[in-house]
């Protein structure tokens, strides 16, 4: 199980301290703390829930978490009257983690949706 929790989200190039960042997050104190913990580290049924507006972005490239995830969450937004996902492709930049390659393109996106979606369009 280990095996498969590290493989899935280490990624290419991890922060050098990412185990212990996450067991700092999760409040766990070892690796086999955390591993009785993982199964249940989702949205799974959480997300069906949202009855409002629910934007999901993410970057085409992202070596911590798999593009899946954001495909699975706009997925599961059933509910949600506007859901809409977005995946920053290289041409647009903003591939990375948090689109760190270019997080100017994400916050514009982010900012334009939020004064569209509640009633402040931009000019």
């Amino acid at each position: 199980m280990l095996e498969s929790v590290t493989a899935l989200n280490m990624g290419e190039n991890p922060v050098p301290h990412y185990w212990e960042h996450t067991l700092w997050v999760w409040g766990q104190t070892s690796m086999d703390d955390f591993e009785k913990l993982w199964d249940r580290i989702n949205l799974d049924g959480v997300v069906e829930r949202i009855r409002v507006p629910y934007l999901v972005v993410h970057g085409a490239h992202d070596r911590q978490i798999p593009v899946e995830y954001a495909h699975r969450s706009y997925e599961q937004a059933v509910n949600s009257p506007k859901r809409e996902l977005k995946v920053f492709t290289e041409r647009e930049g903003g591939v990375e983690h948090c689109n760190l390659d270019d997080p100017m393109n994400a916050t514009r996106f982010v900012a334009d949706w939020v004064a569209e979606t509640f009633g402040h369009p931009v000019r």
